[in-house]
């Protein structure tokens, strides 16, 4: 039994990792300034109507979550 517990210590502490990154990210975001958009993001705006796909920051996260799904699976089990 010992072997199932190992693996969830390592998910609670990759998770916990994960967490903290965000938070300091999303500490740190204020102080960046402008940071409204990425470029890519499309924005469409009428006069009563404005549309907002955010595509290049959608492309961002996936990058980012699948470079960290590939070191998870590489050097965490």
């Amino acid at each position: 039994m010992e072997h199932g517990t190992g693996q969830v210590a390592k998910i609670l502490i990759f998770a916990g990792l994960v967490l903290v990154a965000a938070g300091f990210v999303l500490w740190m975001l204020p102080k960046w300034g402008g940071f409204k958009s990425l470029p890519g993001d499309i924005v469409i705006k009428k006069e009563n109507f404005t549309f907002y796909f955010p595509l290049g920051t959608s492309i961002l996260v996936s990058v980012l979550l699948t470079l960290l799904m590939y070191l998870w699976r590489k050097f965490g089990g």
